[in-house]
């Protein structure tokens, strides 16, 4: 679990103010009913630089934005302000080191009702440091969990809604109760969705397979980037398609993505080893090729990093 040390100024209420300051009532309608949206946005440090560069800003504030209409938010800023706000937040925090960025919109009115409609609403955005999220190195012992994933058509996970992470803290719970790193959610109908706050890839026969987009997941930033990364410079076949739930036994290799996990393996499933209980070579791959595009290292995608300072 990542600490909370937070930068010194957070944008809330239309303005930068002293983190301590931005605070809600609990009568607030996003506290009682879960109606709030973020996003994770990571920034990774280059010494080589002395600058930090956020990572694929643009993509994680256009989903942010479009997420809004499901959740019938309106605010006066706009994707450029939003980017801008975040950029600032890091300046003004001085960091160098690694860092998260989480923008909320959340409804805001002291109002009663679980309603979307018409119920104002508000952002906000503040900044921590951040290490690795998870073991990226030796890999992750998981479970299945017993706790399904939400249904699209129950609490849709394509949004990042701060209620809808209750689902996500239960998986994680229990596997964690029962001496696991990390969960993997099953759908309703038993096939595989994702992990608990990350998506999944698998390794068979030397393709990359992942769930689709209507498997009930988040529709991943990082997901597209290891998607882009193995078919235009690994060369790998990527397939798309519902993943069996034994299939994670008996796979090559298995990883997950996220801006939290990042590209993180998985050495074992249900206490069934993955491969030879290592991470696997396209795994390996992968994260080290990720790690060089986020830094800045790869010309080629560096349009996907923002630099701060």
């Amino acid at each position: 679990m990542a600490t909370m040390e937070p930068g010194a100024i957070a944008y809330f209420e239309g303005g930068y103010v002293p983190v301590e300051e931005a605070k809600v009532s609990i009568m607030t309608h996003a506290f009682n009913y879960g109606t709030g949206l973020f996003e994770g946005i990571r920034g990774y440090y280059t010494a080589d630089e002395d600058n930090i560069l956020i990572f694929r800003l643009k993509e994680h504030v256009d989903r942010f934005v479009r997420n809004f209409n499901v959740m019938c938010m309106e605010i006066p800023e706009g994707r450029e302000e939003i980017e801008s706000i975040c950029v600032e937040l890091v300046k003004r925090s001085g960091f160098r080191e690694g860092v998260y960025i989480r923008p909320l919109c959340y409804k805001n009115e002291l109002s009663l009702g679980p309603k979307l409609r018409g119920v104002q609403s508000s952002l906000c955005c503040y900044v921590i440091k951040l290490g690795d999220y998870v073991d990226i190195a030796s890999g992750l012992d998981v479970a299945v969990s017993s706790w399904r994933r939400l249904s699209d058509n129950a609490i849709p996970s394509r949004v990042k809604s701060t209620g809808s992470y209750v689902n996500s803290s239960l998986a994680a719970t229990e596997s964690k109760q029962a001496g696991f790193d990390e969960a993997i959610f099953l759908r309703e109908d038993g096939s595989v969705a994702e992990g608990s706050a990350m998506n999944l890839f698998i390794v068979m026969g030397g393709k990359l397979i992942t769930t689709p987009t209507t498997a009930d997941i988040l529709v991943g930033i990082t997901r597209n980037t290891v998607l882009e990364l193995a078919r235009e410079e690994l060369g790998l076949e990527v397939v798309e398609r519902p993943i069996a739930r034994t299939e994670l036994y008996v796979c090559d290799e298995a990883f997950f993505s996220g801006t939290g996990a990042q590209v993180a393996p998985v050495r074992s499933v249900d206490r069934r080893v993955i491969g030879n209980g290592e991470p696997g070579p396209i795994s390996r791959e992968l994260q080290d090729l990720y790690f060089n595009v986020v830094q800045g290292k790869v010309q080629k995608y560096r349009h996907w990093c923002t630099p701060v300072y």
